[in-house]
């Protein structure tokens, strides 16, 4: 696949896109290596542990892992279950030091961070971490999503990994299995947080089915700027707008590349498709309003003139409690929207 880098992104580098455009060098890796704060509130599981992810790989160890290394995103989804990893990499932190959107309710202090960009992960220092288990998302079949595709090999041999689908999935599913790997590695899925934080999310999908229900002709553009391109991106690629989409909400359709994820549209051109509503990648290192204000063709699109933008999460946290949100701030745009475009 091109490399992230390039002005024409392959679905990897459009995604890693909000770590690859903007951020440049690594930044140092921060936490310490040892134990210490990484017992979390997950329940201790005795016996042999077995796990069978969304490859179709079953996963079978003599005790549950205490040492995991994951993905960003996905750490924080384990962490609201009271599991904690030891290590992470994937946006973590920003230039200023905080916690990228993608770290959730992570303490990124008590985390090593081993890649903190697009194409970076430290294997030595992953090595060290004494990994028993890696965890990830997968984009496409057998792809650990932010392990670099060229030192991929020697990284998946150090530990087992578990991939679990951010695509070719529904947002609802997609809960459903960071949820039951968090059970298995002895997080509380079943106590009242998480009680709550599910039927509000069950509550906020009713809801955007009733607003998309109630405004059917409004057409919705999921959309990621950077300087030359703007990227309309297909609504059944992705878990959470495969998910709007079953729930009744109209997407713009563009035409794809051969990948078939996204259609790459230059500045000139950028309104080639009529949306009422756009939601904006509001990943670090993607263009966010602010930036795209000073490109005239943004600024004379329908949803832009409305005040019809709002940001979206381009790789949500799969965690009912992160959720929930989302499904709420989408219903209301859609509920206060006009028919603009």
């Amino acid at each position: 696949m091109p490399n992230a880098r390039a002005s024409h992104l392959s679905r990897r580098g459009l995604l890693a896109a909000g770590s690859a455009l903007g951020l440049g060098a690594a930044l140092a890796a921060c936490g310490s290596s040892d134990d210490k704060g990484n017992a979390g509130k997950a329940a201790e599981k005795s016996g042999p542990w077995t796990f069978t992810d969304d490859r179709g790989t079953k996963v079978s160890l003599k005790a549950a892992p205490k040492n995991i290394v994951a993905f960003t995103g996905t750490a924080a989804a384990l962490h609201d279950y009271g599991v904690e990893v030891k290590g992470v990499f994937g946006p973590t932190k920003t230039k200023d030091g905080k916690a990228d959107v993608q770290a959730g309710d992570l303490d990124i202090s008590k985390v090593k961070i081993i890649g903190n960009v697009y194409g970076e992960f430290n294997i030595e220092q992953y090595a060290a971490l004494g990994p028993e288990l890696l965890i990830t998302n997968q984009w496409a079949k057998n792809d650990p999503w932010y392990v670099p595709p060229q030192s991929k090999d020697k990284i998946m041999k150090v530990a087992p990994s578990v991939l679990l689908w951010a695509a070719e999935t529904t947002m609802a599913k997609a809960l459903q299995r960071h949820a039951e790997l968090a059970e298995s590695l002895g997080g509380d899925v079943k106590g009242k947080k998480t009680a709550d934080a599910k039927a509000r999310f069950e509550k906020a999908a009713g809801r955007l089915r009733a607003a998309a229900k109630a405004k059917p002709n409004l057409k919705v553009l999921i959309g990621s700027g950077s300087q030359e391109l703007f990227y309309v991106s297909v609504p059944k690629m992705s878990a959470d707008t495969l998910y709007f989409q079953e729930l009744g909400v109209k997407f713009v359709e563009p035409k794809p590349d051969a990948q078939g994820f996204f259609e790459g549209l230059s500045w000139e051109n950028a309104g080639k498709y009529g949306a009422d509503i756009i939601i904006l990648d509001n990943r670090t290192g993607t263009l966010q309003p602010e930036s795209l204000a000073s490109k005239p063709t943004w600024a004379k699109l329908p949803a832009v003139k409305a005040g019809q933008v709002i940001p979206r999460v381009t790789e949500p946290i799969y965690s009912y409690d992160k959720c929930a949100p989302i499904l709420e701030e989408f219903a209301k745009a859609i509920e206060s929207a006009k028919k603009v475009a």
